[in-house]
């Protein structure tokens, strides 16, 4: 069967992000750093989204450009880690309580910034390089304990996909849901398109449900949708939770994901199988990050793809920079940390397809990406490489209307030391919901509360 030519691109494109995302592995492995050297400053980090000498390379080239002309003798270099964000975690953990690696600043997901904190493995951190210019809700990843020990470096948030010519098809007459739609009004859409289905469509809407950390990010959000005041750890990272409000959760999470309206396929998909199906046209609308925006838009233009605020409450993401406690360059990797968060550096990371952590990176007019690589390229015919959309100052177009606000509305996963004990007891126990017999609610949420004040303890 001869695939269409939108599928054919996106499949090579998502061969590209596969291979090069936080959540796949080099043919090679990782980078091993070299013998330590006075000036080397080693930044240990997932793969970047944005590819081959992407967004974040550049900026270190950038960096040891300016240190090579003042003469200082320092050097950044990147060394990418393989595998799952879990396995990356995991060989960061192992390489700093060992001191097998000689790593000076590493890159962590937002979640993991109190495990190392707690565990004495990165510095404290000035708190002054945490600005006002920092969205708040992302500079509150950085801390633990009302303590500095991360920089946010790139964000993350839940957003809203969907196929304008499938609403179109099915004669929905307003297609621009930018402005936001609630639960009920994407299921109305969704009953319009199993009245009259589009060409290959089969349910409508999917989203990441397999059995690792996007189980975790689609239930919290459905568990703070039902109940907003609902704060599954306190401050000091303790289970504070009750059977009823995981019960309200739970319940929450069951109708979203009710087969009437979610790709059977969900419960078995990452990030890489939801963009392919929704791409292929199996379903309408796709939850997914804002780096889907920009890989989505080589293949789909604006009159056939549209993005919105994610229904209900979304969850942030991202990763923050934190210098390794053993580093014994620490104030120069903080400076390159200082350098690789500023308010140029963000935009840089916003005009490459990622969320910025600066306010100043989607609204103020003096603030440019000083890379020209960042910015839109050409082929040698002369057609835009880069068919993303954007406003009039180059930025993603959705960037300040969409993005921004759902950065700052955005809510965190529990805050705690034991977030690797809590995501697998939680993703283990809502499988339950998606097997053969699942249990009510009522009786998951015991069963649940009982696992996670196991591995919570006070």
């Amino acid at each position: 069967m001869t695939l269409p030519s939108t599928v054919r691109r996106l499949a090579a494109l998502l061969t590209v992000l596969l291979v090069t995302a936080c959540t796949g592995s080099g043919p090679g492995g990782p980078e091993t750093p070299a013998a330590d050297r006075p000036g080397d400053i080693v930044v240990a980090s997932g793969r970047d989204v944005t590819g081959k000498n992407g967004i974040r390379q550049q900026l270190i080239d950038d960096w040891n450009r300016q240190q090579e002309k003042a003469g200082t003798g320092y050097r950044a270099r990147l060394v990418e880690l393989p595998g799952s964000a879990d396995e990356q975690r995991s060989q960061l953990l192992g390489a700093l309580q060992s001191g097998s690696a000689a790593y000076d600043v590493v890159n962590l997901d937002v979640t993991w910034v109190p495990e190392f904190a707690a565990a004495g493995l990165v510095r404290r951190l000035p708190d002054g390089v945490l600005d006002g210019d920092v969205i708040k809700s992302v500079a509150d990843t950085a801390r633990w304990d009302d303590k500095v020990y991360a920089v946010p470096f790139n964000s993350d948030v839940g957003l809203l996909y969907y196929r304008r010519d499938h609403l179109r098809a099915v004669g929905v007459p307003q297609t621009d849901l930018s402005t936001g739609v609630d639960r009920a009004r994407l299921q109305e859409l969704i009953q319009s398109l199993e009245n009259d289905p589009p060409k290959g469509y089969e349910q409508g809407w999917t989203t990441q449900l397999a059995p690792y950390e996007g189980r975790t990010v689609n239930a919290v959000e459905a568990f703070a949708s039902a109940t907003p005041e609902l704060a599954l750890t306190d401050a000091e990272g303790r289970y504070v939770a009750t059977v009823e409000q995981l019960a309200e959760g739970i319940a929450e999470l069951r109708r979203r994901t009710d087969p009437p309206y979610t790709l059977q396929d969900a419960v078995h998909s990452d990030e890489g199988a939801t963009l392919a199906d929704f791409a292929a046209g199996r379903t309408a609308f796709l939850r997914h990050w804002p780096y889907a925006y920009r890989t989505l838009h080589q293949t789909f233009t604006d009159e056939q793809l549209g993005v919105a605020p994610l229904p209900g409450r979304a969850v942030l993401g991202g990763q923050n920079l934190a210098v390794a406690a053993a580093s014994r360059r620490a104030d120069k990797a903080t400076e390159l940390i200082r350098f690789l968060t500023g308010k140029e550096s963000e935009r840089c990371l916003l005009d490459a397809g990622f969320a910025a952590t600066r306010t100043s990176a989607y609204d103020s007019a003096a603030v440019k990406c000083h890379l020209t690589a960042a910015a839109p390229s050409a082929s040698p015919t002369g057609e835009s490489a880069d068919r993303m959309p954007r406003d009039d100052a180059g930025r993603p177009a959705y960037a300040g209307r969409i993005l921004l606000p759902a950065l700052r509305s955005a809510v965190q996963r529990p805050r705690t030391p034991l977030y690797g004990a809590f995501t697998q007891t939680f993703t283990a126990q809502l499988g339950a919901l998606f097997g053969d017999r699942p249990p009510s609610d009522a009786e998951l949420a015991r069963r649940l509360d009982k696992a996670l004040r196991k591995a919570l303890p006070d």
